[in-house]
């Protein structure tokens, strides 16, 4: 009998490291620290590095929660306060929990969440949002990357992984993150299946086992990185120490499109008012509609196993978005896609504006693709990529994207970079119509500037700025125009009932004047 040799650390040490040289090539290089440092008896440097703690101090209320989001995400008002109120529920507990432990043990129904809706709703964008007001980690993966336990494709446990990852290895904050599974739709079984499902049945088998509670181990065993470190500290500290994370308090949410259960849901309503003069059939065919009233017998229908959508109670529905909605996202959203664009501009010294008639267009535009808010990038990128490759080496400072501007971008591009006139009054023009705009913000009062009136105005104000040697604004050309009109306006407001208000170019010219005589006939025509 042959007795092996037991290799040295240095042995194995060796081994590893060419073991990692082939797998990842010679960039890659293993330090050991007892080979670096080697010393015979353990030291404080030996012990285990202290697990980080954190103070969860949830405080917030459903209210709040929807504030905040209305900040990012427009419309969708049901959905967030579902969403907020399944939020707070949950960490709520959490906290109770967090606090006192022995409340663990009561009986509590985690507060996981599926959301129905069309692609580019904002679904993800909720969610990424909440996780972070709360301070959590937060995880966000397609359900189609995954495939049961022991089959090619991602394990459902990576999910935790991650999720500790992004909480810098802090297991405590990690116990506390959101799990967000988009396209979950696609992990449905359809019903005619033959054989084993590993990437629909399979997954939302391992997913119930997260959603439930239990131990993940950190160390997985496909990860070869993992297992060189467990050989590592194996070899330092003679064992090797097992690391697991709880999914008890983990939050679940998963979203699809769900294209079709509207079907399932409008065939039971049908099928349950059959002889009762229902008004179903009479109902538009809105996918939305039907959503909300999904039950689970409907996911169930729909693909899903009872035990899988059993614990996920809480059904959240977002509607699709209209013309409207999309141009209200690029004007008025904090993440706004137009901010993105305004500072791409900046980076080079140049201005973009982007006048109303120029987002509406945009709206319009991306509403034909199907695809949301998603598509407004699409349209942008695709109107102004041209202008973000040619005016940076132009002298051009400042431009308007206006509708010519997403109708022929091409074309305008060209008048803007040849005509620096058409491009300076484009640009003045832009900034009275904002001026009008603020003017109405602070004073209630409308007003607006006819275009002989801003023809003037544009015409006068670079003779100014020579005459003056100055940058004089059109701002503060506008400001000088109308110093005494937010008292005279208002007057005439009070005697009147008036308050839209159409500026002539006889106001430029003689501004105090013509506002005596308007304020002169508020009196005679007073109500």
């Amino acid at each position: 009998m042959i007795n092996k040799k037991i290799p040295t650390p240095e042995e194995i040490e060796r081994e590893i490291q060419e073991f990692a040289q082939q797998k990842y090539g010679g960039s890659v290089r293993l330090i050991n620290a007892t080979t670096v440092h080697p010393t015979p008896e353990p030291t404080e440097e030996d012990a285990p590095t202290p697990k980080k703690t954190f103070d969860l101090k949830f405080e917030l209320k459903p209210k709040e929660i929807k504030q905040y989001l209305d900040r990012y995400v427009i419309k969708q008002d049901e959905a967030k306060k579902a969403l907020a109120i399944a939020v707070c529920d949950h960490y709520n507990h959490v906290r109770e929990c967090h606090e006192n432990p022995d409340t663990a043990d009561a009986d509590y129904s985690k507060q996981n969440i599926v959301m129905l809706g069309p692609t580019g709703v904002g679904k993800t964008y909720l969610i990424r949002h909440i996780a972070k007001l709360i301070g959590v980690p937060f995880v966000k993966a397609d359900a189609t990357r995954f495939s049961e336990t022991g089959y090619v494709g991602a394990n459902v446990d990576d999910l935790i992984r991650e999720l500790v990852t992004q909480a810098e290895d802090n297991l405590e904050l990690a116990q506390y993150g959101i799990i967000y599974l988009d396209e979950a739709d696609k992990i449905a079984t359809p019903p005619n299946i033959m054989g084993r499902d590993v990437s629909g049945r399979g997954v939302q088998i391992g997913l119930l086992k997260l959603m439930e509670e239990t131990e993940v181990d950190l160390r997985a065993g496909h990860d070869v990185a993992s297992q060189m470190r467990a050989a590592m500290e194996f070899q330092k500290r003679g064992k090797v120490e097992k690391e697991v994370i709880n999914t008890r308090h983990i939050l679940f949410i998963i979203s699809g499109a769900f294209t079709g259960i509207e079907n399932i849901v409008k065939k039971r309503m049908h099928q349950s008012r059959i002889g009762f003069n229902a008004d179903i059939a009479s109902r538009t065919d809105d996918a939305a509609r039907y959503f909300e009233s999904v039950t689970p017998k409907d996911f169930i229908d729909f693909g899903f196993e009872p035990e899988f959508i059993g614990r996920l109670p809480v059904h959240v529905v977002c509607s699709e978005l209209t013309v409207d909605d999309l141009f209200y996202i690029l004007k008025h959203s904090e993440g706004s896609i137009i901010r993105q664009y305004e500072n791409a501009f900046r980076a080079y010294g140049i201005t973009v504006l982007f006048a109303e008639s120029g987002l509406r267009r945009i709206a319009e535009k991306a509403i034909e693709q199907k695809t949301g808010a998603r598509a407004l990038m699409t349209v942008c990128e695709k109107v102004l990529r041209d202008y973000k490759f040619e005016l940076p080496s132009t002298g051009v400072a400042e431009f308007v994207v206006t509708a010519g501007v997403v109708d022929a971008p091409e074309a305008e591009l060209n008048r803007i970079t040849e005509d620096t006139e058409y491009n300076r009054h484009t640009v003045m023009r832009e900034q009275i119509r904002r001026y009008e705009a603020q003017f109405y913000a602070e004073h209630r009062l409308q007003i607006q500037f006819d275009d002989e009136a801003i023809a003037l105005i544009c015409e006068r104000a670079p003779a100014r700025a020579a005459a003056e040697n100055s940058n004089l604004s059109v701002v503060q050309i506008c400001d000088e125009l109308l110093e005494s009109y937010q008292h005279g306006l208002n007057l005439i407001k009070q005697n009147t009932g008036q308050s839209a208000f159409t500026f002539p170019k006889a106001v430029v010219e003689n501004p105090d004047t013509v506002l005596e005589e308007w304020i002169r006939d508020s009196y005679t025509t007073k109500r």
